[in-house]
């Protein structure tokens, strides 16, 4: 980071949205300040000014000037701090890689929270539609080290904060991600040898009793 550059991010450590920009960053070697946001008790001035549209955390604060929507905000690292690049050279190859994080992006976490915050029937039916979205990513990543071949990149970025919270959801789905998805599961255990996601990512048992926390404060158990 060159001398009198500001980064902060506003955050909130079970968010894998959050997650994603600091494992960003961390590839990038770019410094940064965390300023931990409290969501439920009260959201800073900071927040409410920087994104006032939706209200929610990650913003992204470079030298002041607001950025929300964590993809956008990757996708800013990788233009602003040129390397290593997250995104392949050619650009059939970003084309096709932003395609399917956002697909990711759209039906992952979605489908994850689904699970994990649901009960009876409707845990089921989220089950199910987890499991077919798992099928699409899996196929996606065959047999790669990582969704760009050899090298981790933004489509893992975007990807591997969702994986915390599936302790949580394997818990309340009664499934196993690795037994379905051994792929997958190699997949996550490569993703976590490095040191940029290691460091970021959240014990999944941590993010098991945040769930069971907001399903009785929101009277689901």
């Amino acid at each position: 980071m060159s001398k009198g550059e500001e980064v902060v991010l506003l955050d909130f450590w079970a968010s894998p949205f959050c997650m994603r920009v600091k494992i960003a960053l961390g590839e990038k070697g770019v410094t940064f300040e965390s300023r931990e946001e409290d969501l439920f008790g009260g959201k800073s001035e900071l927040l409410l000014k920087s994104n006032p549209i939706y209200q929610k955390v990650p913003v992204f604060l470079h030298n002041g000037k607001p950025l929300c929507e964590s993809s956008v905000i990757v996708s800013y690292i990788d233009e602003t701090w040129a390397s290593p690049a997250l995104l392949p050279p050619c650009t059939y190859g970003r084309a096709q890689a932003r395609f399917l994080a956002d697909y990711i992006d759209q039906k992952l976490f979605d489908a994850v929270r689904n699970v994990a915050m649901s009960k009876g029937e409707a845990t089921e039916a989220a089950k199910k539609e987890l499991i077919e979205i798992l099928k699409v990513v899996d196929g996606s990543l065959g047999d790669k080290d990582f969704f760009g071949g050899k090298t981790f990149g933004f489509i893992d970025i975007i990807a591997i904060p969702f994986t915390s919270w599936f302790l949580a959801a394997e818990k309340m789905g009664n499934f196993q991600v690795e037994a379905e998805f051994p792929k997958v599961s190699g997949w996550i255990k490569r993703c976590m040898q490095r040191e940029s996601v290691a460091k970021i990512i959240p014990d999944p048992e941590k993010i098991y009793e945040f769930v069971l926390m907001f399903r009785k404060k929101n009277g689901i158990d």
